[in-house]
């Protein structure tokens, strides 16, 4: 009765006007930059929420989950018609739906991603509605040793755990937690890292941070690698779109597979909806009879891995809102709008907002509906809109990116500091630096520190704290494991791809 109570409080915030209308509004914007190959959903987030600023936290939290499912939904329409994914987590969606489109048969591919989309999304909330309250239960009984514990094994796994190195990873975390220490520490007053910048007094502008680093740098890479579609429109109608009753009679299981294992790796530190797409292909194509199909255009290929990666984007809402721990750089933003709003993230949350929390949970199923509303009747429109120049389309965004950071707190300082961040951010692509560590290691530093220095004023000074706490040093020996395996998984695998280039030339022995 009483999780009844709370999905009925939750159905009301959702549906009153105001979250209404930004609820649709977010899965629009969604959907339009997930169509446009080479953004993706941090760009999206990091270009749109300084429109949340002056909007209620439940507002801007339904609005910006609109944003992250809707990029998913609307990523894999260039993936199928143009094999070029809208967002990483569709890259897998290229596989069978481009052939599909190229046996004419977009329509059919574009009906049932958003079917599998819809599918999955709807197994992540359901997961979301019943774990989080419960594992926020058991979270009321942490201590900071205990927070600070779990923060550091989710940066550590966010870093290692992810693709690209790990050394990368952990360096880029570290380069994170120094730029959110940056400014006046509250405690002692002392001035840290401002190099006598009065306008960092304040600490560095997560909105000038992020829109740097993934809306400036990806737009760069972007313009770099991305053409305009030369695509006919007309190619794609709803009048094609049905799919055949065997199709549908197979795609029952794979989206029931996809979406297990995309609520699995939804809720796991630097894995995600991406990881989780491509393990659904693996399995769907090993177990299946005629694996001959997959990669022809299998109506399996997409079906399990579209349902994946929108079930891990709803999962991943779990570890976020019960234990204020994000597991990637997305959630790190939505945390991030958290606290600009002067709420705490945690499982105190739950019980001390439910309108936030239930209200949220339940926009998600009104967003995902208005999802389907807005794919597949407006398929041409989509479709329509993969036909705009970049180079009318880019510089419009970089102009309402340098509106969005001005406006924040109409200090010219932001716009400065989203160029440089933008310089950063296209070097540490060149490099092969990952964005997303640094910007958990940004969200999560000066949480850590609170609860470090929290947890030496309750032991008197003694570091002995963290390791006689039991949970405490569980966490941190299951961190220590994940730091072993992921520097030596790579040294590893560097090892296998360097042996055969220095191996010598000569015939072989087999």
């Amino acid at each position: 009765m009483d999780l009844l109570s709370n999905l009925g409080l939750g159905l009301g915030v959702a549906l009153s006007l105001t979250n209404l209308f930004y609820c649709f509004l977010g899965a629009l914007l969604g959907t339009i930059i997930g169509v446009i190959p080479g953004l993706g959903v941090l760009a999206a987030i990091s270009l749109l929420f300084p429109l949340t600023f002056n909007l209620e936290p439940t507002t801007a939290l339904i609005m910006l989950g609109g944003i992250w499912y809707g990029t998913t939904y609307g990523g894999s329409t260039a993936s199928i018609l143009l094999n070029l994914p809208g967002t990483p987590a569709n890259a897998v969606t290229c596989l069978d739906g481009y052939p599909m489109a190229r046996q004419g048969r977009g329509g059919v591919a574009l009906f049932m991603t958003t079917v599998a989309s819809f599918f999955g999304a709807t197994f992540g909330i359901v997961l979301l509605t019943l774990f989080t309250p419960v594992i926020a239960e058991y979270a009321l009984r942490f201590g900071s040793a205990e927070y600070f514990a779990l923060m550091l094994m989710g940066l550590v796994a966010a870093s290692t755990m992810a693709e690209g190195s790990a050394i990368k990873g952990l360096a880029m975390v570290t380069l994170g937690i120094i730029i959110g220490l940056a400014g006046m520490d509250t405690q002692s007053a002392t001035i840290r890292f401002t190099f006598g910048v009065l306008g960092l007094l304040e600490g560095v502008s997560l909105i000038a941070l992020a829109m740097g680093i993934f809306g400036i740098a990806e737009i760069i890479m972007s313009v770099r690698r991305i053409q305009a579609a030369d695509i006919d429109p007309d190619s794609v109608k709803l009048s094609a779109i049905k799919p055949s009753r065997d199709e549908v009679g197979r795609s029952w299981f794979p989206m029931l597979r996809g979406s297990a294992l995309g609520s699995f790796f939804g809720t796991l530190p630097g894995t995600g909806p991406s990881i989780a797409a491509f393990l659904s292909y693996g399995i769907e194509k090993r177990i299946n009879k005629k694996p001959e199909r997959f990669g022809k255009g299998a109506i399996e290929g997409i079906m399990g891995p579209e349902s994946a990666n929108n079930a891990a984007d709803m999962t991943a809402f779990i570890p976020t809102l019960s234990l204020g721990v994000p597991g990637s750089a997305t959630m790190a933003l939505m945390l991030g709008v958290l606290m600009i709003h002067g709420v705490a993230p945690g499982p105190n949350l739950i019980s001390g907002q439910p309108e936030l929390f239930w209200g949220l949970i339940m926009s998600f199923w009104v967003g995902n509906i208005i999802l389907l509303v807005l794919n597949i009747p407006f398929i041409g429109l989509w479709v329509r809109m993969l036909t705009i120049p970049y180079h009318l389309l880019y510089p419009s965004v970089i102009v309402f990116i340098c509106i969005g950071a001005y406006t924040a707190n109409m200090s010219s300082l932001n716009i400065w500091m989203v160029a440089l961040f933008g310089a950063v951010g296209f070097a540490m692509r060149i490099l092969r630096f990952p964005g997303a560590p640094l910007l958990l290691g940004f969200v999560l530093g000066p949480m850590m520190e609170e609860h470090f220095r929290r947890a030496m004023v309750l032991s008197r000074g003694d570091f002995a704290t963290f390791i006689e706490r039991p949970l405490s040093a569980i966490i941190l020996s299951l961190t220590a494991a994940i730091l072993i395996w992921g520097v030596m998984g790579a040294s590893n695998l560097r090892k296998r791809r360097i042996v055969p280039d220095t191996a010598p030339d000569g015939p072989s022995n087999s």
